[in-house]
């Protein structure tokens, strides 16, 4: 196996170089002409700009305006940063040791970079806040949903973890709140077929062969609001905010069930009510039985009176979508 080759400069704000490789061949006389038509979102003068600054690298150092395209090789750089809105909150750590790093996750903070979302992410908060810049994700929790994700310090234990998430190997459970319905039969398992199309933002039951699984229970009720504890057995998108609003008891907060509803990136007022609670698995390095909770709580279950709960019956099974309910 090639070894991958080192990046010729540091990491920025957290966040590791950009790194491309040259195609083997090709019709351009310099790497600016390539970078050009290989980059289309790239104004070219900004290209040309950050070749004259030397802030694109090969592996020996830094290039410049007339480095000629050499099929084949790598280079890198820092990507240019979206203006972000701060998220106005904390990230808590919950535990660390050797190998592993556990956080409460607040809402609307992404776990990794993506899209709109880079400096004010957990995994770029985290590696420069704590000095960690080889720390990665061995799992990962959207965005607008808060607590329990697990990161990988050490770098040779990061397949072991990530294998250990993507093989169901760990339990899961988390806690929403949703308006309370007396004639929903609970607990239950609920059972059905999710699909999440590209470029669609919310993903729908639909008939044919299940592929998701959540078990669902009524901890209490009050005020027209339920506690529930929801342990999912697959990990499909938006899993449990589709089966919740499936049941026609869609969580708190949610912008996308029943309705997709646009919200802007600024507004911290009423987060999505679901938590991630508990993960418990065997460490894989050590076999050592592991159990993490999460110090959150959910604020619509301490202040109600700020939280319309919309009627329950308003999900996809109010609608007559069908799925196994057992």
């Amino acid at each position: 196996m090639r070894r991958k080759l080192p990046a010729p400069l540091p990491p920025r704000h957290g966040l590791d170089p950009a790194r491309l490789r040259l195609p083997d061949e090709g019709p351009w006389g310099t790497l600016l002409e390539h970078l050009v038509e290989r980059l289309p979102r790239v104004a070219p003068a900004r290209i040309e700009e950050m070749l004259r600054e030397e802030r694109i690298f090969g592996p020996d150092g830094p290039l410049g305006v007339g480095t000629a395209f050499e099929p084949g090789t790598f280079i890198w750089f820092h990507r240019d940063l979206p203006d972000e809105v701060p998220v106005p909150f904390d990230i808590a750590v919950v535990h660390r040791d050797e190998h592993l790093l556990v956080v409460d996750k607040p809402h609307f903070l992404a776990t990794i970079p993506r899209g709109q979302h880079i400096l004010e992410t957990a995994l770029v908060r985290l590696r420069r806040d704590l000095g960690l810049p080889a720390l990665s994700p061995a799992h990962r929790l959207d965005r607008v949903t808060a607590g329990l994700v697990m990161f990988v310090i050490t770098p040779s234990a990061r397949g072991a973890y990530q294998t250990m998430f993507r093989d169901r190997l760990v339990h899961k459970e988390y806690e929403a709140i949703a308006p309370y319905d007396a004639a929903l039969g609970l607990p239950r398992t609920v059972r059905s077929r999710i699909v999440k199309e590209r470029g669609v933002l919310a993903a729908q039951e639909v008939p044919g062969e299940v592929n998701a699984e959540t078990y669902v229970e009524l901890l209490e009720h009050r005020d027209g609001l339920g506690r529930y504890r929801l342990v999912p057995a697959t990990g499909r998108t938006h899993q449990l905010r589709v089966h919740l609003n499936g049941l026609g008891i869609p969580i708190l907060g949610d912008g996308f069930y029943p309705v997709v509803t646009e919200t802007p990136l600024d507004d911290f007022t009423k987060p999505l009510q679901l938590l991630a609670k508990t993960l418990e698995f065997d460490d894989p390095l050590t076999g050592a039985p592991r159990r993490f909770t999460s110090g959150l709580r959910l604020s619509s279950w301490d202040s109600p009176a700020e939280w319309a709960a919309p009627p329950a019956g308003t999900g996809d099974a109010a609608r007559g979508v069908t799925s196994s309910r057992t």
